[in-house]
């Protein structure tokens, strides 16, 4: 009796391991591949060769982006140089990857926040049957001659409007005006867009259904889901959603407060629903499977100016005083790649003082993210405020993935990741921490 006792307990703990392996091996790992890597400069410059290293870890590549014209509706190339055949053919060259990675599948993304002109042609797109048939026949076709496994519908609604940072006294009126003006309308048809939206998914995926090619949508950042996604309408049509739960606050957005960008959970005075719990359990509640949500996780920094009159404890929410200065190597305002703000950490071995190096501080209760800044001098310049993902938070959202039974992790994007492998030698290692806990 022990014998068997014994023999059912190993057959238990076995069955056990070899389905946590089962799970593992089924989560997506997405990884966006932001093509304007390729026209950036120096140790930012991106080439599809230097992709190798990650795609053993991804499950899916999804090259950004692409965008729509105006007046014909049609998808298009951004940038066709780079992309399309009589330029640098990027399209081919990246679909032709499944040749060394047989079971990757590669897929085209539209809009990103990454299409600039004229974004009300979004809204105006799926408001009509002729629009939507035009750009689904487009994109059909560029998806099919290109080699592409699907289209990700990265779709460019309306933003929440920022948080302004008030007074007691303005606090007090805005709460007055809102009695009788109520809040700001982002999208006056709303409802008709959310309606549309959903026509064009379900007309999406009929047109790549004979050709078994997939269909993807992701949810950007700041857009509203309870106005623009009607969920039971579009379950059935998508193979996954990517759920942007980051930028909650941005340089751009929010120039004179720093906080953190994508907190795991609500934290003690803030808007409940900047985190990423609040906008999954959203989706969960109103029935998209978990099995098809897929978090999406930025491997970029948010980097804002501190002033004299930041708090020199570091500790958010904080004044501040708009976006940092540019990176070496990215050259955006108040956006860092992973390794610029890696290989500016302080190190004790280093001499070169405090107003080089910036002061890290972690996250030991693993639900709110990590940050580093450095104050600033006695002229009140070279202050810096940051806020990031390390390998520590991607493997903590790898570990919210597992918990809630989601679908997998999106990587935004591989080109921010440390991919040249400057800090400690690894190459993506924001990718293979979340890897390696899901």
């Amino acid at each position: 009796m022990a014998n068997f006792l014994l023999f059912l307990a190993a057959a238990i703990a076995a069955f056990l391991v070899s389905s946590a392996a089962a799970d593992s091996s089924t989560a997506k790992v997405v990884c966006y591949y932001d093509s304007r890597s390729y026209v950036r400069e120096t140790q930012a410059k991106m080439l599809p060769s230097d992709l190798d290293p990650a795609l053993s870890f991804c499950t899916h590549l999804v090259y950004g982006y692409a965008g729509v014209t105006a007046d014909s509706h049609k998808l298009t190339s951004l940038n066709t140089n780079l992309d399309l055949d009589q330029g640098h053919a990027n399209y081919r060259i990246i679909t032709q990857l499944k040749r060394k990675f047989p079971a990757l599948k590669v897929l085209l993304s539209v809009g990103g926040d990454s299409d600039t002109d004229d974004k009300e042609k979004y809204l105006t797109l799926v408001e009509t049957p002729e629009a939507r048939t035009a750009f689904i026949n487009s994109a059909v076709v560029i998806l099919k001659n290109y080699g592409f496994d699907g289209l990700d519908l990265a779709w460019e609604f309306p933003k929440n409007k920022p948080k302004k940072i008030r007074g007691t006294f303005g606090s007090i009126w805005h709460g007055f005006k809102k009695v009788f003006s109520g809040d700001s309308i982002l999208d006056e048809k709303a409802e008709e867009h959310k309606a549309g939206f959903a026509k064009l998914v379900q007309e999406t995926k009929n047109a790549l259904r004979p050709d078994n090619l997939l269909l993807s949508v992701s949810v950007l950042p700041n857009v509203n889901s309870s106005l623009f996604f009607d969920t039971h309408a579009i379950m059935n049509s998508v193979d996954y959603v990517v759920l942007d739960g980051f930028d909650y606050l941005t340089p751009e957005r929010n120039p004179k407060e720093a906080d953190y960008t994508g907190p795991l959970y609500e934290l003690l005075e803030r808007n409940p629903e900047y985190n990423v719990n609040s906008l999954v359990s959203w989706w969960l509640r109103n029935g998209i499977s978990g099995s098809k949500i897929v978090l999406g996780m930025p491997t970029y920094a948010r980097a804002w100016k501190m002033t004299s009159d930041s708090a020199i404890s570091g500790v958010p929410p904080l004044v501040v005083e708009g976006p940092a200065p540019e990176g070496p190597y990215t050259k955006q305002e108040g956006l860092l790649s992973y390794a610029e703000v890696c290989t500016k950490l302080s190190n004790p071995n280093n001499p070169k003082g405090i107003h080089t190096h910036l002061r890290k501080v972690t996250d030991p209760s693993k639900r709110y993210g990590t940050y580093a800044f450095r104050i600033p001098d006695d002229n009140g310049d070279n202050g810096i405020w940051v806020g990031y993902e390390d390998p520590d938070t991607a493997g903590n959202k790898a570990g919210y993935i597992r918990a809630k039974g989601l679908g997998g992790i999106a990587i935004h994007d591989l080109s921010l990741d440390d991919f040249r492998g400057l800090c400690s030698g690894d190459k993506y290692p924001l990718l293979r921490a979340a890897k390696y806990r899901l």
